[in-house]
């Protein structure tokens, strides 16, 4: 059985390539948004043209990236959801709650800071785990049924 797993949250650390490259050598085929922060943040008015308040511009930006995170979430088994230290991610919370009324499997990842003010999300999440190294023990396990270490 082949899993897809949309990697979907903050964009500032490794988390992503730590689950891929864990991942290696297990049928997962993984898809996330777009990483470069610059490109994600510009993409709509680079695409459709410049914009005068910042607000349309952001606007503009996150309608075309809409269009690859429905999809991705759509066609995903599950979601992965991280949430970093750095920033406030609400387009993170909003990927889980979209996933989530999707009916997607969904783990969260998160540091325990995090517990109180993602209580809700973590309520909908299947696993909440600590360490990117957690959700490829879990990948394993829902692929073939082992446990690592």
């Amino acid at each position: 059985m082949t899993l897809k797993v949309y990697l979907s949250g903050e964009i500032h650390t490794d988390w992503r390539e730590r689950i891929v490259d864990g991942a290696a050598g297990l049928d997962v085929q993984f898809s996330s948004p777009v990483t470069d922060h610059g490109a994600s943040d510009d993409c709509g008015v680079a695409i459709l043209g410049a914009e005068a308040d910042k607000f349309w511009h952001d606007r503009k930006g996150a309608m075309v990236n809409a269009i690859r995170t429905r999809k991705g979430i759509a066609d995903a088994d599950v979601v992965v959801v991280r949430f970093g230290e750095q920033y406030k991610q609400w387009n993170a919370a909003f990927d889980a709650g979209y996933a989530s009324a999707l009916g997607k499997s969904l783990i969260i990842l998160q540091r325990s800071e995090h517990d109180h003010p993602l209580k809700e999300v973590d309520a909908a999440a299947l696993a909440v785990a600590r360490e990117p190294e957690q959700v490829v023990d879990i990948l394993r396990y829902v692929l073939d049924g082992s446990l690592s270490g």
